[in-house]
């Protein structure tokens, strides 16, 4: 193997990937392969919601069986969806069904909200890799933050505060206009909401909580290699003198 190929393999996975694939999988797809299923397939609800479980049921089987461990966003995922099919077997009101989508946003925000009293807030999944880098040193860097830095610890959560509040907020809003505002215009506007939610969660929580957090990543990488180059310096004339002392010896004894 060339050193080129090695360093192509060595190459972590792009922040920004890591961040956004298990928001895509896990909340993204099925929520856009029911408004498919149903707006644009014709499927009923039953049908479009049912169908639209398939994928994080899936992933929530798959990371029992590879990890012992369930994968917390798609089983909740999950669970909406199951609740939302229940609901939709005894409810035939057009609002009540438009108000019931807004449940996958308010799940995950109370559930994000509730996260912020645990030792790893729900979003820190997506934000370590992106205030990171992925790299070894901005990991190793991260570690050493969370356990001495209380303005880090109260970045973390902020950052999901901030995405929990939006998406709740969001969810009020679209249940608030699915029973105040005509059907056909919610039909538009729930996507709008959404997209707007989502747009100043990344912007706020960005500039409040991330980029604070990348400096401060940043800083204490710094003072690592700082503290390294400090620590080699001053053992090089240690290093030197227990060298030459043999030869001083047999100066001294000749």
């Amino acid at each position: 193997m060339s050193q080129q190929q090695s360093v192509t393999e060595d190459k972590p996975a792009n922040p920004l990937v890591q961040s956004l694939v298990p928001l895509i999988v896990d909340a993204g797809i099925p929520i856009a392969s029911y408004y498919v299923l149903s707006d644009g397939f014709g499927f009923g609800t039953v049908a479009a919601l049912g169908w639209s479980s398939v994928v994080p049921a899936l992933r929530t089987v798959w990371s029992l069986v590879r990890s012992r461990a369930v994968n917390g966003l798609a089983l909740l995922i999950l669970v909406v969806n199951v609740v939302g099919l229940a609901t939709s077997v005894v409810a035939g009101d057009a609002r009540l069904m438009m108000a019931k989508d807004s449940a996958v946003s308010s799940t995950v925000g109370i559930a994000i909200l509730l996260s912020l009293r645990s030792r790893r807030p729900l979003m820190t999944a997506g934000l370590k890799p992106w205030v990171t880098k992925g790299s070894p040193a901005g990991n190793a860097a991260w570690d050493r933050l969370l356990a001495s830095s209380e303005r880090f610890r109260r970045a973390e959560r902020r950052f999901s505060a901030i995405w929990g509040g939006a998406l709740l907020t969001e969810c009020v809003l679209k249940v608030i206009g699915a029973y105040t505002l005509p059907v056909h215009t919610m039909v538009w506007l729930g996507t709008v909401l959404t997209v707007v939610a989502i747009l100043l969660a990344m912007v706020i929580a960005g500039g409040g909580s991330a980029e604070p957090m990348e400096k401060m990543i940043k800083a204490e990488i710094e003072r690592e290699v700082g503290t390294a180059s400090d620590t080699e310096e001053t053992a090089r004339p240690a290093a030197a003198a227990a060298n030459a002392a043999p030869g001083a010896a047999v100066g001294s004894a000749d």
